[in-house]
């Protein structure tokens, strides 16, 4: 009738909830009332370790229920290294009694398996020397496999509920990031979503540029070694190795990884899953974690589809960036359109005044170009369009704008720049056209020019332009190939050039 008893109670337990805590603590209760015990155990296997850990646990001193004790080592670790129960009738006598709970004269610890392996161990301490005999160890073994089967069935129904949160994570990401079509604000938002979702420590997006990967995006409360932006070969690291294999590699402690390479400080593990689209290798996953051994292998799955769902967007969004990358600039020469000038011109202006320094706006124009198609043909004068433009971009700089405005008309914006250093940059412009040779050209190509600068000439883009246009027709009205000072005052004044 007892072995009835116990089984049902125990019965009752295991069914009457899925949440593991409370279902062994319940399970320990029972053994207190049953077995007439003040102090009892469950402690857990934690495999990458081989360590077991108190889960659960009544009377037990204060401090000794944040022991881990290898497998092998006290009574529990032997009985988790036989599979089989191990009593010690009188712990004083026994060596390998770990105290746990002052008062102890007797223990017996009963291996707790699933399918013939240990998972974890059932300990159970008396205050009288040799409490637990053969029938009371048996009653207890007995008892043990309803706590192996709480304890399955609450890691059951732990993981389907940890897979459909996941799931769920899967579905929001894909919703959020495949709206999303600016590719830093993708990136971001991906780098975020993923560091919830996931509950990890920081996630970080490498991409491809030529023979680098490049720090894109990262979010997450670890402090970063490299700025965002900054560069890594993709030969090195753990993401050379996952991109060398093309699939994900996880270190479970960094601190034993050889030559290891890392992005934050505080690191214990990570884990690099490779982002490919349609067989394009765009860059890797990043996701790292204070704790070592963090990574499960049953999340692996889960994380790959959203570094899929991720990869694909990027993709979206790249293609997006050059679409309209492309309508911002001009069909014939390569460079930048009115379009894009009119996008440029307020920002550069916002930065101007936010900063307190200045900005210029030329306007040049090509003279007589109308004359040179006439004589040598429109291909060829679409050539001198071309030549001039390659000679504007490579002599400014990366944060200057040089755009063709129409026709034969182009305008440039000059970041951080005062009166003096734009007359300089457009005479030295004006002398570079003057003096190229353009081939099938037997006469020179020359070119006038414009200057205003904010804010002496005007704080505004009409303003700007307007007193840049001056100075253009003012060079052309005094002979071309010269460039003009804004008028101030309503005076124009030539700046340089041919007279």
């Amino acid at each position: 009738m007892q072995k009835i008893a116990i089984l049902y109670d125990a019965s009752q337990a295991v069914l009457s909830t899925f949440d593991l805590d409370e279902v062994l603590q319940r399970i320990l209760v029972i053994a207190c009332d049953y077995f007439h015990l003040k102090n009892v155990a469950i402690l857990l296997l934690d495999e990458p370790t081989q360590e077991l850990c108190v889960r659960s646990q009544i009377g037990w001193d204060k401090g000794c229920d944040q022991v881990r004790m290898a497998v092998g080592q006290g009574i529990t670790g032997t009985a988790a290294k036989l599979k089989r129960p191990v009593y010690a009738p009188d712990v004083s006598k026994d060596l390998r009694y770990v105290c746990s709970a002052t008062g102890t004269r007797s223990e017996v610890a009963i291996p707790l398996m699933v399918r013939d392996e240990v998972v974890g161990v059932l300990d159970c301490q008396s205050e009288n020397l040799n409490h637990f005999d053969n029938h009371t160890i048996d009653l207890l073994t007995l008892f043990s496999t309803q706590a192996s089967m709480a304890l399955q069935n609450a890691r059951l129904y732990s993981l389907e509920r940890r897979r459909a949160q996941q799931l769920e994570a899967i579905n929001a990401i894909a919703q959020q990031t495949t709206a999303v079509l600016d590719v830093k604000e993708l990136l971001i938002k991906v780098c975020s979503l993923i560091q919830q979702a996931f509950q990890v420590s920081h996630v970080s997006v490498l991409l491809r540029e030529e023979d680098d990967l490049v720090l894109r995006a990262h979010h997450g409360s670890l402090t970063p070694r490299t700025v965002e932006g900054g560069r890594l070969s993709a030969a090195t690291g753990l993401w050379g190795q996952a991109l060398s294999a093309g699939k994900t590699v996880i270190e479970d402690d960094v601190r034993t990884v050889p030559e290891y390479v890392g992005l934050y400080t505080e690191s214990g593990s990570r884990m690099c899953i490779p982002l490919v689209s349609f067989g394009q290798t765009l860059g890797a996953l990043l996701l790292d974690n204070v704790e070592p051994k963090a990574f499960r292998s049953g999340d692996v799955q889960s994380l790959e589809s959203v570094a899929d769902i991720c990869a694909t967007a990027i993709q979206n969004a790249n293609y997006v960036e050059r679409v309209r990358q492309l309508a911002y600039v001009d069909g014939l020469t390569g460079i930048f359109n009115r379009r894009f000038f009119e996008l440029r011109i307020s920002e550069e202006m916002e930065r101007a005044r936010r900063f307190q320094t200045g900005m210029a706006v030329i306007m040049v124009d090509i003279d007589h170009f109308k004359r040179l198609n006439d004589e040598f043909g429109h291909l060829l004068g679409d050539e001198v369009l071309r030549q001039v433009s390659s000679i504007f971009h490579q002599q400014l700089r990366k944060i200057d704008v040089v755009c063709r405005y129409g026709g034969e008309e182009f305008s440039i914006l000059l970041s951080q720049t005062n009166l003096q250093h734009a007359v300089s940059v457009a005479e030295k412009l004006r002398r570079m056209v003057e003096t190229w040779q353009f081939p099938g050209v037997p006469r020179p190509v020359t070119i006038s020019a414009g200057a205003a600068t904010y804010p002496d000439h005007g704080t505004t883009r009409d303003d700007l332009v307007k007193a840049a246009d001056a100075g253009l027709y003012a060079a052309k009205q005094a002979g071309r190939n010269r460039v003009f000072l804004a008028p101030v005052g309503g005076k124009s004044s030539a700046a340089a050039g041919s007279q």
